[in-house]
């Protein structure tokens, strides 16, 4: 069958040689392994897709080259004047091996005009697939894929993948993430818990609003879970009605609407009318837990970050010295060599470096007096060797900054511990902000009158955000095995005295909470509690009679039977031993294993451990910065950013 007349069925397979349609056998013993034609033939490149089902094998004895296909020996002329359509139509509709194993196997055409068989199509869709990651992963535009580099790169590496053009790169992107976005659907309707969001808005360079949406919650193997659900252009006004109008939609679309267990917010004016209308709308349908008493939160990263800026504002005298000393070693190559001098001169290890800070981000502050501090014999020396310098700090100076770096050093690993996204954070606030408390107290009792002033103003805002804090907090320490009720009542005789209401309080949510899990399990409790079954002996209708309805009332006891038994539960929990408050647990296997024992009390762990601390969770799905998009993102139509920022995150998560 000529290969021309099934143009209509068959895809065209591209330029190729001028072909002979004669089939010459060969002999199956050859002279020489090695193609001996001559140089013209050895020179010339066989670009035909063929060559990867047929192999060279040597002349035959007429001293004519030949090949044979790789599935079942057939052989075949392969000189140049012979072509390659008989080797096409072998593999196309006669190859044995090839027909038995995969009926459909064709040949395709590919964007060049190259021929393909279906296995290498799969590899080249696969291909597809890791550009479009690629270009997602590391931010790169679509017109990466045309850039001259990247192609010679491609083709000396391989000529069985073609790069595709930008439109192609676009489309390969927008798939990518309908696929994710279908497996993060199914990730959400497996959960068998609630689901906890953290919600903030980013500016592009254009002054465009977006607000970012992202879901926490525990699988069904207890995996703590974080996706990004969506990116999206907000328009203003930026008020909390048409914040929480925007959320609802996202929640209707997404189906948890009435999934719902918390939200986390920073401390934006705008976000209390939020979390007010958002909670009117889903208490409706009776869709949040105990009225809503836990849906917010408030970020305790962005808490700790207005303690510490206030508590910078008292001590800026010696922060600016240290500050301006960096710039000046930093400012100028010639600078530069001058301080490495001084670095030898006093045998320091240069290679640690300097870090110049972000005023208004106070890690980064912390960053740079904790280099600046090991350098400090240096700019003794620096001051020595350069005139023109005139901000190294005095001695006394350089001691309070060694006293700084320490202080800061709590707040600084207790928010990266808070901004943790792989695992619970819940039940890591309250040791850490006790210790906060104890750290703060400590300094306020100091004669020292450098971090009175800074301590002072620090615990008036710490006070504050304490009062402030969500009482989900404090059952979430309960729930860790090591603190249990031990710890909150440890903390709140120490801050309110013995028998404080608002540890009264505290216990009260605790169990109103707990009795919400087994109200909605009632019907699993009946069944796991409810005795034998017995085949019915009667055969007629049954008579009730008046004096039965009076044993209705002892059929209804089962009801609070199954409540005992829950009690029972919550009590075995409390009462065992806690664990040692030392050893490396992990509180999600801890619980996985203890389900079976505490299944309601287990489901309303599964809840509290889910809730994250702190919104910068949602900056995750970017490298580095801010809540202020980059130029690149910033000059994207809204549906590819989400695109981009989402499908981001869900590669990262996997």
């Amino acid at each position: 069958m000529d290969s021309s007349s099934n143009n209509d069925v068959i895809p065209s397979l591209g330029e190729e040689e001028e072909c002979n349609d004669t089939m010459e056998p060969v002999e199956a013993n050859s002279r020489s392994n090695t193609p001996t034609g001559s140089g013209q033939d050895r020179k010339r490149k066989r670009t035909s897709a063929v060559w990867s089902s047929f192999v060279i094998v040597g002349k035959n004895a007429q001293g004519k080259e030949h090949c044979k296909c790789k599935y079942c020996g057939k052989q075949y002329i392969c000189e140049g004047t012979h072509g390659t359509d008989n080797m096409k139509r072998h593999i196309e509709f006669q190859c044995p091996e090839i027909m038995m194993h995969d009926p459909r196997q064709m040949l395709l055409k590919n964007n060049k005009s190259a021929n393909m068989t279906v296995s290498n199509l799969k590899s080249q869709n696969e291909f597809r697939t890791i550009v479009a990651e690629t270009i997602v992963l590391h931010d790169l535009p679509f017109s990466f894929v045309e850039w001259s580099g990247v192609r010679k790169m491609i083709g000396y590496c391989t000529d069985e993948f073609h790069m595709v053009s930008r439109n192609t790169a676009k489309t390969d992107v927008l798939s990518l993430y309908g696929i994710e976005k279908t497996k993060v659907k199914t990730l959400l309707e497996e959960a068998p818990g609630r689901i906890c969001l953290t919600s903030d808005l980013w500016t592009s360079i254009a002054t465009d609003g977006y607000m970012c949406l992202t879901a926490h919650f525990i699988d069904k193997n207890w995996v703590l879970q974080k996706k990004v659900l969506s990116f999206c252009f907000m328009p203003p006004p930026h008020d909390g009605v048409s914040l929480a109008d925007k959320i609802k939609t996202l929640l209707c679309e997404w189906k948890i609407e009435n999934r719902i267990f918390s939200i986390i917010l920073d401390n934006a004016s705008s976000n209390n009318s939020l979390v007010h209308n958002l909670k009117s709308h889903l208490n409706i349908n009776k869709a949040l837990l105990c009225d809503g008493e836990f849906l917010h939160i408030r970020c305790c990263a962005h808490i700790i970050n207005l303690i510490v800026q206030d508590g910078l504002k008292e001590i800026d005298g010696v922060v600016h010295k240290v500050r301006e000393s960096v710039k000046y070693a930093r400012a100028s190559q010639t600078r530069k060599q001058k301080f490495l001098k001084c670095i030898k001169r006093v045998h320091l290890d240069s290679k640690r470096g300097l870090r110049q800070d972000v005023p208004t981000i106070w890690n980064s502050t912390y960053l740079m007096l904790d280099s600046a501090i090991y350098y400090r014999l240096t700019w003794t020396s620096l001051e020595l060797a350069d005139s023109n310098y005139k901000h190294c700090p005095s001695e006394s100076e350089w001691e309070n900054v060694e006293k700084l770096c320490k202080f800061l050093r709590h707040f600084y690993d207790t928010t990266n511990l808070f901004s943790g996204t792989k695992y619970p954070t819940s039940n890591l606030y309250m040791p850490k902000v006790f210790i906060t408390y104890l750290t703060l107290m400590q300094n306020l009792a100091s004669d020292d009158p450098f971090f009175k002033a800074m301590s002072n103003q620090m615990y008036t805002k710490f006070n504050k955000c304490w009062f402030d804090f969500s009482t989900i907090l404090a059952i979430a320490i309960i729930l860790d095995p090591r603190y249990k009720m031990e710890f909150v009542m440890f903390v709140y005789e120490r801050l309110y005295g013995a028998e404080s209401k608002q540890l009264e309080e505290v216990k009260g949510k605790f169990f109103a909470l707990f009795n919400e899990y087994v109200t909605s399990s009632t019907g699993r409790s009946t069944i796991r509690s409810s005795p034998p079954s017995y085949p019915s002996t009667s055969s007629g209708r049954q008579r009730v009679d008046d004096i039965d309805l009076v044993l209705l009332d002892f059929d209804n006891n089962i009801n609070g039977d199954i409540v005992d038994i829950q009690r029972t539960q919550l009590d075995l929990y409390l009462e065992e031993r806690r664990l040692e408050r030392s050893i490396d647990l992990s509180i999600l296997d801890f619980w996985k294993g203890n389900e079976p024992r505490y299944p309601e009390l287990a489901a309303m762990t599964r809840d509290v451990l889910s809730v994250p601390i702190s919104t910068v969770a949602s900056e995750s799905a970017f490298s580095m910065g801010g809540r202020v998009l980059d130029q690149f993102r910033s000059s994207l139509l809204p549906n590819v950013a989400e695109t981009l920022v989402c499908s981001r995150d869900c590669i990262l998560g996997n």
